[in-house]
């Protein structure tokens, strides 16, 4: 019953906007600190921003005064809103709990959705 959607993403414009959001079903993700990832072609995957159930958030310095993550708990909802974007932003966004869900069924790797694509280029 666990889920995770993101969308949001797209094609923009060295210094334009995005704002991504994160639908996610079940406890673990509702009861938990909420994070979004990131992975670049040929790069691993990383951490972007996460926050608690209760508003506290935390930033990568790479984003840090461009990217905002923020969520409503009434409403199931991650938001990552992203300006000033740069080349280097260019990847696969996705949503997930921070640390990551790594559910038993699945044999003990993470459990990620489909995430969303940002490209950003001129």
């Amino acid at each position: 019953q666990v889920q995770l959607v993101e969308s949001g993403g797209g094609l923009v414009q060295p210094g334009g906007s995005l704002r991504l959001s994160c639908a996610h079903s079940g406890s673990i993700f509702s009861l938990n600190a909420m994070g979004w990832y990131r992975q670049a072609p040929g790069k691993e995957r990383e951490l972007v921003a996460s926050i608690t159930r209760g508003g506290s958030t935390k930033v990568a310095d790479s984003v840090k005064g461009r990217f905002t993550i923020s969520r409503d708990n009434a409403k199931n909802m991650v938001f990552l809103q992203m300006n000033s974007l740069k080349p280097e932003d260019t990847a696969v966004y996705y949503c997930n709990n921070d640390p990551p869900y790594r559910p038993a069924y699945y044999g003990g790797t993470d459990y990620w959705g489909q995430g969303t694509r940002v490209t950003v280029s001129s």
